[in-house]
């Protein structure tokens, strides 16, 4: 366990914490906080798991969902800075698949990367199956939702609305361009360079810190409708007030697949933080990061740069920060970083929401060094 800071500040912010999954708010929570090139404080707290009472470790294995999303970003600004595709270019000149849309102006890498292109969010709550189960074609999947998403709801480029599509058409985009399955693209250009060989979009055979199981909580005679709005072996047994879900995995990768823990996760937000490099890998450019980092307003509720966002309310917050939140059935996750402090949070939970917020704001409260 990395710890550093004001030794007040932080017992502080660790009963804080500890009074979360005491308290029953959330089962279980891991944290890290990096400064700079350092990680200054990582622990868990509360449970991974309720039934045999694992305890919640940096290590532990989450989902991340949404999250992911920046990973994505980021392997698309690498590919751009490699001169392998252009983010201003129509990204069905990558990706044929995406010719099905009507696009009044083309819809360009870059529309996608800042879910300004217009394209629909469907609801996701079946994008899911057991980890058990056969594995998904992933590109029909996409195919599918995109011929039952023709029309854009609104011109390319005139406002920025949330779309878990777009990220899947980025997953294809980056499928199409390398040659290789876009799993594979990520593990070795983001996470193996990062040294996250723990973090991947399956549940690690060397799972030191346990898997976390995720928690819906749940007025009990509710269960069997819940259960039969979700795919077959998705949901587990009730524990407490809580009905839990089997491991699963998300049907769209690049929306949405990564699995792993905060420990790994601190690194790429020391990437981030760092102009683009971590302990001497450089991933992206100083200008890049600083590209994906700014954020333009387009008037809706959420403001985006590439891969990353902010609600339109934070942004009067300050210190400024841009963030990704991850959450889905079971899981609530949120990496934020503040680029003029140099400091990175990044904290999982494994139930479906919490008051995340509150435990950013006094994480910032410490006085780190």
């Amino acid at each position: 366990m990395a710890r550093m800071g004001n030794s007040v500040g932080v017992e502080a912010l660790e009963a804080l914490l500890a009074g979360r999954t005491e308290m029953g708010a959330v089962p279980g929570l891991s944290l890290a906080v990096v400064e700079g090139d350092r990680l200054v404080w990582t622990r868990g707290f509360g449970f991974a798991d309720l039934a045999t009472s694992t305890p919640a470790t940096p290590q532990t294995s989450f989902l991340w969902f949404s999250m992911t999303k920046t990973f994505t970003a980021t392997a698309v600004v690498q590919l751009a800075e490699e001169g392998e595709l252009d983010l201003d270019a129509p990204a069905d000149e990558y990706y044929r698949g995406l010719k099905v849309v009507s696009q009044p102006v083309p819809v360009t890498v870059r529309h996608l990367l800042s879910h300004s292109s217009g394209l629909a969010n469907p609801v996701p709550i079946r994008w899911v199956y057991p980890a058990a189960g056969p594995v998904p074609d992933r590109s029909a999947f996409v195919e599918r939702l995109l011929g039952k998403n023709r029309r854009l709801r609104f011109v390319p480029g005139e406002r920025a609305v949330y779309s878990n599509l777009g990220y899947l058409v980025l997953g294809e985009v980056i499928a199409e361009v390398t040659g290789k399955s876009y799993e594979e693209h990520v593990r070795q250009e983001v996470l193996s360079p990062l040294g996250m060989e723990r973090t991947g979009f399956y549940y690690p055979d060397d799972a030191r810190g346990g898997v976390a199981t995720g928690y819906q909580p749940l007025w009990k005679p509710l269960t069997p409708l819940f259960r039969a709005a979700l795919p077959r072996g998705i949901v587990g047994p009730r524990q407490g007030r809580y009905v839990s879900f089997e491991p699963f995995y998300v049907k769209g990768p690049a929306y949405g697949g990564l699995v792993g823990g905060v420990d790994e996760a601190a690194r790429f937000l020391m990437l981030h933080l760092n102009g683009g490099e971590m302990d001497g890998t450089r991933l992206l450019s100083a200008e890049a990061v600083a590209e994906m980092q700014r954020i333009t307003p387009r008037g809706g509720k959420r403001d985006f740069g590439l891969g990353w966002f902010r609600s339109h309310k934070a942004g009067q917050k300050r210190p400024a920060f841009v963030e990704h939140l991850g959450g889905g059935a079971g899981f609530w996750n949120v990496m934020r970083i503040y680029p003029e402090e140099s400091l990175g949070i990044v904290l999982m939970g494994n139930t479906t929401s919490y008051d995340h917020e509150s435990v950013c704001d006094a994480i910032v409260g410490v006085p780190w060094e």
